[in-house]
This record gives C-alpha cells, structure tokens and sequence, in this order.
C-alpha cells in the first residue's frame, strides 16, 4: 500500500511527484508513478526530480560525467531522447553533481533534454500549471562560489568536477526575486534545515552526519540564503540519499517553508513523494516567467565566463527591463516552445560498446540560441574562459581537488577512508536489499542494469511522512 503524507497535502490543485536523485533511471520512475496512478486512481501533473538526473545521450557524454569508469551505465534517458520512449508526464528537473555537464552547459538557461523533459537551468524560474517553480543546479563548495563559469569542454580532471559547483552569479540572480515562489528545486540541501526537523530520526539512518550538524556545515550555505530570503511554500532536494522533512518558519511573516528531501531510485527506498499544490490557473504547459526574464536580461551583461567574479560596474534597472519583458511576451507569448533538436548523436544499444572518441567542443543548442533571440541578447557560451572570445581552449590535465560536498559514486576496495557526512558512496551500506535479491549495489554487473531491474511494486515505495 502506498502511504501519502498528509503533512504536504493541500487543496488539490495540481498533483505533483517530487523524485529525489534520479541516476538515469527513468524507465523505473516512470513505471513507478504509471503503478501508482493505476493503483491509487490519482492523476499526475508533473514530475520534478531533484538532481542527478544523467541526461546521458551516448557513451561519449561519459567524458564530461564525474563519475569512476567502473560505474557508468547508460541507464534509460537516451531512450527518451533518442524518441524510442516518451516521457509519459511533464517532467523537470534540476542538475546536481553527477551529470553530463557538457549536455546541461548547452541549455544554461533552461530548455528541453528530451521531448517533455525540461532543464530548468543552472538557475530559473518557469510556470507550470499556474505553479511558479524556481531552482537551481549543483552543490555548493566555498572555494568555487564566487567563481566564474571557467569550464570548457572537453573538461580536464579538476573542471569536470568544478563544473557543478553552484556560483554566486546564478545565485544572486534568484535573490532578486519579489514575487511569490511555490516551488524551489535544489540538489544540495539548505545549510541548517535539519534544525527544523527530526534529526534524531535523520541520525538514526545517517549516523556519520552527527558532526556536521553539530557544527552548522551539513548542507548549502548559499541555499540558507536563498530559503529565507524567497520562502517558498516547498523546497525539494536530494543528493544525500535520504528521506527527511522539515518545516521551516520565516520570522515576522505569516509564511513558513515544507522541506522535503528524498532518496535514490532504488528497491526499499523512499525515493518518491506526491504532493498536492495549491495553484492559480494555467495551462499544464512550461512557461516563461516574466520577472525570471528581466533578471536574465539584466544580468546578462555580467556574465562571468572566466575565474574571475562577477563585477556590476552599473545599477541594474529591472523596471526597465520588465517593461520590454512585457513587451515582448505579449508580442510573442510566454509558452515554452518544445522545438527540441537531437545536438548529438543517440546510444544504439545493439552496438558493441567501445571507446570514446574525439570529444567535440561546445555545441550551440538551437533551443539557446532561440531564447537568447527571444530576449535580443548575444550567446556567450562559447566565449573562451581564459582568452580570446571564440578560441576554443583544449583542455589540459590538472590537479583534483578533494570536496567534501561531493557524494562520490565508487566503492569502499580502494581502501578505507575517513567517513565525511556528506560523502556518501553509491552503495551506501544503509541500502536495505530487497528480499528476491533483485539488486546488490555492490555488484557491478547489477548496478549496470538496474534499469532493467523492476521497483514499481507499492510494497517498496514508501511515501508516508512517519518513519519507525
């Protein structure tokens, strides 16, 4: 029987099911939520998933994946992609730290990965439905913050990992946001959310966080930031494959936050949560956000694409530029156009696998090109990070950097190490392993076709808010 948590069950206006790391499981999240609407008789709206999401097209998409060789597996995206399945539900999601890079930086601002697949960008804010939904990709590392987006493909070993650290650019757009936020999607979890929530419960099943809770560092610095300053009626998260809820509440303000963090897609796993969301009307299509459009704008000019911070040499006029907003989406309308264009070629199964080859450069997305024609504003992702607009820059070896944020995938047989809480292997010893022995995370071979492994039995997706 699937359990409903009736703490995040409001008037029933649009029925939303929030996935936490998806890993590149779609066939399995899909037929997940198909069970559950046949089984439950509820219709669903949208799927968010918080990250991790391994939009992987090819093998070559591999390459610009943080992850240990012995663990890449195409999962099932590149069937969504490549048109061999569609995506049953409208679905979004956010980057996080395990992710082909190289495919997310051709849609920075948002855009479609698959036919009804959306990528909210490394920040955005889009409409669905009458809900307004805001997010931003990646986990937070200090060193990296105030950064520019220096990474270019191909990524040497220090970028590939660097490329998904979150910047202040991306964040200090979303804190200009005035109007109201239902919605806000992140990988990482807010710096000192736990304090609003069971943390003995969240203790019991994640003990090696003790220390970084008592010490205020487990989670996103720049994500506090963003919660108390937009308090959204929900923020969803993932990355430390776990499931823990909070409430958050914003002082001299009658407003208060639902924090949900979810698991990974596996058996026995609280992986999956439906939400009932209040919304003001709409059409259950993607589209633009006019406020989200003049920040855009007004930031464009600021983009930093090499090491250096951003610097505003000028005050920015958002009036101005939601004024030509306005303009334009009543020129043009403000629905998300699904014009989506394969930019490489799809993974063929029933070819042997074999080696990489030749990493191209940055690929310019028509989808890119055609929002940065939408808002008349030129496309710098290509721009050199160091040097000369324009001159590709290969990349060469450098040093790797240890970050603590970064939830590695690989096992335990390198050797013991120190237990960090935020380092979470993919095996994770506190998996609970279904009783017909369907998946062993340890095994390799099983963690390569887990895609093929079945979880849509409601026996092993728990949804209730009480755990034991």
């Amino acid at each position: 029987m699937v359990l409903i948590s009736h703490s995040f069950v409001s008037n029933l206006r649009s029925q939303i099911a929030v996935e936490g790391c998806a890993h590149g499981d779609l066939d399995n999240i899909y037929a997940t939520l198909q069970h559950l609407e046949h089984t439950e008789n509820v219709k669903i709206d949208l799927l968010i998933c918080c990250g991790d999401f391994q939009a992987l097209r090819n093998e070559e998409d591999f390459e610009s994946l943080s992850c240990p060789a012995k663990f890449r597996s195409m999962g099932s995206f590149w069937k969504y992609y490549s048109g061999v399945e569609r995506a049953p539900y409208p679905t979004l999601f956010v980057g996080g730290n395990h992710e082909a890079s190289n495919y997310l930086w051709e849609l920075y601002y948002g855009g479609f990965v698959a036919p009804n697949i959306y990528f909210l960008g490394f920040a955005g804010v889009v409409k669905f439905g009458g809900v307004r939904i805001g997010g931003l990709s990646g986990i937070f590392k200090q060193g990296d913050y105030r950064k520019g987006h220096f990474e270019r493909v191909p990524y040497n070993d220090s970028d590939i990992r660097s490329v998904y650290h979150v910047r202040e650019y991306d964040v200090k757009k979303l804190l200009q946001l005035e109007g109201a936020i239902d919605v806000f999607v992140s990988h990482d979890w807010p710096e000192g959310v736990t304090q609003y929530g069971d943390v003995q419960q969240l203790l019991r099943h994640k003990r090696h966080f003790e220390q970084e809770i008592e010490e205020n560092r487990l989670g996103s610095n720049a994500g506090k930031e963003l919660l108390h300053k937009l308090k959204p009626d929900y923020w969803f998260a993932a990355h430390l494959h776990t499931k823990f809820a909070a409430v958050v509440p914003h002082p001299n303000s009658n407003k208060a936050t639902r924090f949900l963090a979810l698991d990974k897609c596996l058996p026995h796993r609280r992986f999956l949560q439906m939400v009932d969301i209040p919304a003001a009307a709409g059409p259950l299509e993607f589209t633009h956000d006019e406020e989200w459009l003049a920040i855009t704008r007004a930031y464009h000019p600021y983009f930093p694409l090499t090491r250096q911070p951003m610097q505003l040499r000028n005050p920015l006029n958002l009036a101005a530029q939601r004024q030509w907003v306005q303009k334009r989406l009543g020129e043009r309308g403000s629905a998300i156009s699904m014009q989506f264009t394969m930019t490489a070629p799809p993974y063929q199964a029933n070819q042997p696998r074999g080696r990489a080859g030749q990493l191209p450069g940055h690929v310019r997305n028509p989808q890119t090109e055609a929002f940065l024609e939408f808002l008349d504003l030129p496309y710098l992702l290509d721009h050199a990070s160091e040097s000369v607009p324009g001159q590709a820059r290969v990349a060469l070896p450098g040093p790797v950097e240890t970050d603590p944020n970064e939830i590695p995938l690989e096992d335990d047989d390198a050797g013991p190490v120190e237990a960090d809480p935020n380092e979470i292997p993919l095996e994770d010893d506190d998996a609970e392993v279904p009783e017909n022995g369907a998946l062993d995370t340890d095994d390799i071979d099983e963690l390569e076709s887990r895609s093929r492994c079945s979880v849509v039995d409601p026996d092993e997706i728990e949804l209730c808010e009480d755990e034991d």
